[in-house]
């Protein structure tokens, strides 16, 4: 995801990180590191072409440069979209963890879900997006994992941390 615009809210105390799509995702100053203050007041921020539009560089007046990424915006604000990646992420890579322990071939995985092994490649692709969760739960079954979500409600004090708790394990023979 791109940025097209950056502005500092001295107001709010906040950078604001707009998209190409149009979205305005705010990142208070409180979260920067190095954090600016009164005395030490961002000077410069600018949208750092070296790290693909995704991410902007601040400059404070000591001298002393932040950088923020675009998934840091997202992730505070718990965008939908963004938080639905990072579980189907946290499943890929769990599966791949499971699948290095397992004695199973590839082959035999493709068999077993009905499916090419392509396709199981592309199941085990972190950088793969496009994936079905039910897939990625199937192949989980069939390397002997029960797969359980807990849906709760978000505690307030918790706030900008959407990294999925995935409790794959064995079931008890």
């Amino acid at each position: 995801m791109k940025i097209r615009h950056v502005e500092v809210n001295i107001r709010k105390k906040q950078l604001e990180l707009t998209t190409r799509a149009g979205a305005v995702y705010p990142v208070p100053l409180a979260k920067l590191k190095p954090r600016p203050s009164a005395g030490n007041a961002i000077i410069d921020v600018f949208i750092d072409r070296e790290l693909g539009s995704e991410a902007v560089t601040y400059t404070l007046a000591s001298g002393r440069q932040g950088t923020v990424h675009v998934d840091h915006a997202l992730d505070y604000n718990r965008d939908p979209n963004y938080v639905a990646e990072m579980v189907l992420h946290d499943l890929t890579v769990e599966a791949r963890r499971r699948m290095e322990r397992a004695d199973v071939s590839r082959r035999e995985l493709a068999r077993r879900l009905g499916t090419s092994v392509p396709q199981v490649y592309r199941l085990l692709d972190p950088a793969n997006t496009t994936k079905s969760l039910a897939r990625l739960i199937a192949l989980l079954q069939v390397l002997d994992c029960d797969v359980r979500f807990v849906v709760s409600r978000r505690r307030q004090d918790r706030v900008g941390s959407t990294r999925a708790k995935v409790a794959t394990q064995r079931p008890a023979a």
